[in-house]
């Protein structure tokens, strides 16, 4: 009997490859195809964010420009559902909501080019969400069928993630050939360093000269150069002078002699930092794309946003967008067929508005107004 009726009947699909990958004849090649999604930067745009402020709260401030969102399921009813479970949907051990959730995801991936989470669940059912460390997981590419795959770190060795269904995974800006995505503060750390310098050095200034020491220089006259007597008479000085300074109230110090007394430090002059320090922080500001006075940053007398950085920024953000609305859909399709719906979510971004405080005060003004002449045409009709 032949041999090819016990064979199943297999689908026939077309392969995937891709021409412009590369080759190797090592024999561990497979070693190398692991990526690591932390590297060696990952400690220091963790730093770059605790020692810059600007940057965190560049940050912090992305985040809360970008994620304003809705999920539509084309149902009112199955909206309220589904919005309640969102709402209510643990993150973490403390945290709940999916806002809180994509805030971190987001900032995550802001700092580290790539974000890692997960859906976690209890029985059949999700029933919280998780930010995962990037050190804890590896990405390899499958030549054959172009899916990344996940292998869990923590434990001894590196084993395929069981569930990589529930894994949620988004990269930023990816090279070419490359499974992790590029941070948003890559370029940053040299301009920071510099800018730590300044800061550091500003410092160490202000810790010598803020608090002022004194030089004391007693010379004995022509006909006294008794070394034994000028020492005797310099450490009588010495202790009536830390006398001096050591009192709470004002204390005079009285010598005899030819005795000058100098501030250390009184006569160098301290290098001017504010032109260095606005450079370092214009390009900090630059790779962040916000306006300076986002920030609080008077460089002008007439700092607004511009018509056309508002679009520039404005499509910058709905880039964001794009990266983040498969994540958010991937959730909530979770949660529609663990209750038995099809996955039909889709995510409904607001609407990115931005006005500087100006516009802000002008746009109440036209609606206050608008609001008494509303009121104003009301009472004359009831009269």
């Amino acid at each position: 009997m032949s041999r090819n009726l016990f064979r199943k009947k297999q689908n026939r699909v077309g392969a995937v490859a891709v021409q412009t990958g590369s080759l190797s004849r090592h024999p561990f090649a497979s070693l190398a195809n692991y990526t690591p999604l932390a590297d060696g930067s990952t400690p220091v745009y963790r730093a770059l964010r605790e020692a810059v402020p600007l940057i965190d709260a560049a940050i912090g401030k992305l985040a809360r420009l970008t994620l304003d969102f809705s999920v539509d399921t084309g149902s009112d009813a199955l909206n309220k559902s589904l919005g309640r479970r969102l709402q209510d949907i643990r993150v973490g051990g403390s945290g709940h909501g999916i806002h809180a959730f994509i805030s971190s995801y987001f900032e995550q991936l802001l700092t580290y080019g790539s974000a890692l989470g997960e859906i976690v669940y209890a029985g059949d059912r999700p029933a919280a969400l998780y930010n995962a460390e990037l050190e804890s997981v590896d990405v390899r590419l499958d030549p054959k069928s172009m899916e990344v795959e996940f292998f869990n770190t923590s434990g001894a060795g590196s084993v395929p993630v069981r569930r990589p269904e529930r894994i949620l995974f988004s990269v930023l800006n990816p090279q070419p050939g490359k499974l992790r995505g590029t941070s948003l503060l890559r370029g940053l750390p040299f301009v920071s360093d510099i800018l730590m310098k300044i800061y550091t050095t500003i410092g160490t200034n202000w810790e010598r000269a803020g608090n002022l020491r004194y030089a004391v220089t007693y010379r004995p006259p022509a006909g006294e150069a008794d070394p034994a007597t000028a020492r005797e008479y310099a450490e009588q000085m010495a202790e009536q002078w830390k006398s001096a300074m050591q009192s709470k109230s004002v204390k005079d110090f009285v010598a005899v002699g030819d005795v000058s007394i100098q501030v250390i430090g009184a006569d160098s002059q301290v290098l001017d930092c504010e032109v260095p320090v606005r450079q370092m922080l214009e390009q900090i500001v630059a790779k962040t794309g916000l306006a300076p006075f986002m920030f609080g940053l008077s460089w002008s007398t007439t700092e607004r946003m511009s018509a056309e950085q508002a679009d520039i920024l404005t499509s910058e953000l709905k880039s964001y967008r794009a990266v983040l609305t498969p994540v958010i859909r991937k959730i909530a399709n979770a949660l529609l067929l663990a209750d038995g719906h099809a996955p039909q979510a889709e995510v409904v971004w607001n609407d990115i508005t931005l006005r500087d405080e100006t516009e802000l005060a002008r746009a109440e003004l036209y609606r206050a107004q608008a609001e008494k002449l509303r009121k104003e045409a009301e009472n004359g009709q009831a009269d």
